[in-house]
């Protein structure tokens, strides 16, 4: 048994989070004693197994500010971050010191789990370069972050181990990082499937009882097409919109009446631009007058979520250049043909015209893979056959815990031969 502690900044609802709790599940399978480490963390806005009890999770620094004058939101996450790295390397009682830290999005904690007396060995799980998520406008935001981005290469460089999360992420960490030696491995995320598959039979199960609508305002009779990301603008959300509306031109009325699009995202109210997104997007809906034809839902429980892949009859992913994507797995899962961008990690999921289609980013050629599986069957249900078979086989939770679990006992072995 080895003991695991995950370090993360934000235990909320989000695909870094998803990862990482499934991590947590796989490591937990394996025999291996899991908890987490985080600076924030609220029992009604997050994965249900950081807060039912499955993992210890013990907050620090919540009380750090998130930002200062309404910026400099990095420097702050950073700060926090070494707060509960400080936590975890000399006040952390006894019996609770680990033998592995596994962190992720901000790599300046590293350096100090490093400085910890019984030395744990340090894995880092890099799902993009933070310093490509940041806007670069400005001579002073470029002095801001250069200090932010020479210290994020430096701290990456010292971690026993580094993981991402596609070929694409790969290639950009290689591309960014241009000074470091290390060659990271690549560990696909993957599904927690046995939950997925107890969810699927309950909820046919359900729906032979029971013939419910998946939503008040979404008739029995609708063709669902689903999008869920969070409230973010680099999610792309208006192109869902924008396709759904080119739909109104190539669908005669009575079939057009019938497609409904369900935006599903994480909504977190501290988070100024997940409720100025939201806002964008009602008035997009206004604005092309799609209000019958669209529902925004915030901050879906996995419950609700299952039901609504369960319920959509196609995926649509948005984003482009997505560092991976897990909602595009959870799609072919649920047997459903899934609509993304021909760039980023979908390129690496979807197979295109054989588990979904690879679009460009405009709503011509996003709205005509929509409208083709709206008006053939037959196609539809082929690519959400063939999509599950290849989460089946190339992304199985199984295979990702098994490369989990040696990618530790390796960091432990290493550490016992020098």
């Amino acid at each position: 048994m080895v003991r695991v502690l995950f370090l993360h900044p934000d235990l909320g609802i989000g695909g870094a989070e998803r990862l990482v709790v499934d991590a947590a599940l796989a490591l937990k399978e394996r025999g291996h004693e899991v908890s987490f480490l985080t600076n924030h963390h609220d029992s009604t806005h997050c994965f249900k197994e950081t807060a039912d009890g499955s993992f210890p999770v013990q907050i620090v620094g919540d009380w750090l500010p998130r930002k200062l004058f309404g910026r400099f939101y990095a420097i702050c996450a950073y700060v926090r971050m070494i707060y509960a790295a400080f936590y975890a390397s000399f006040f952390m009682p006894e019996r609770k010191q680990v033998d592995v830290v596994v962190c992720d999005l901000i790599s300046v904690c590293v350096p100090i789990l490093r400085l910890a007396r019984h030395r744990p060995r340090v894995l880092f799980y890099c799902h993009y370069p933070d310093q490509l998520l940041s806007s670069r406008e400005g001579l002073l935001k470029r002095l801001y972050r250069t200090p932010l981005n020479w210290l994020e290469e430096q701290t990456i460089g010292q971690a026993d181990k580094v993981l991402v999360n596609s070929k694409f992420t790969l290639r950009v960490f290689q591309d960014t990082f241009r000074r470091l030696q290390v060659v990271p491995d690549v560990l696909y995320p993957s599904l927690h499937t046995q939950y997925f598959d107890q969810m699927m039979r309950k909820l046919e199960q359900r729906s032979a009882l029971l013939d419910e609508p998946v939503h008040p305002r979404v008739p029995r009779n609708s063709f669902i097409y689903l999008d869920i990301n969070r409230y973010e603008r680099k999610k792309n959300h208006a192109l869902a919109l924008h396709s759904l509306n080119l739909l109104r031109d190539l669908l005669p009325l009575p079939d057009f009446k019938r497609c409904r699009l369900i935006i599903a995202g994480g909504y977190d109210t501290r988070c100024t631009e997940n409720v100025e997104h939201f806002a964008e997007l009602e008035q997009i809906t206004a604005d092309l007058h799609l209000e019958e034809h669209v529902v925004l839902l915030r901050s879906p429980t996995d419950e609700e979520k299952c039901n609504l892949l369960y319920s959509a009859h196609c995926l649509l992913y948005t984003p482009e250049n997505e560092h991976f994507g897990i909602v595009p797995l959870e799609g072919m899962y649920f047997c459903k043909p899934v609509v993304a961008l021909n760039s980023g990690g979908p390129t690496e999921t979807v197979v295109h015209s054989s588990t979904g289609f690879l679009c460009d980013n405009q709503d011509k050629s996003f709205g005509g893979a929509m409208h083709q599986l709206f008006k053939d069957e037959v196609l539809r249900l082929k690519m959400g056959e063939l999509g599950h078979k290849r989460v089946q086989q190339k992304f199985s939770f199984g295979a990702f815990a098994d490369r989990l679990n040696e990618i530790v006992q390796e960091l432990l072995a290493n550490k016992k031969d020098e």
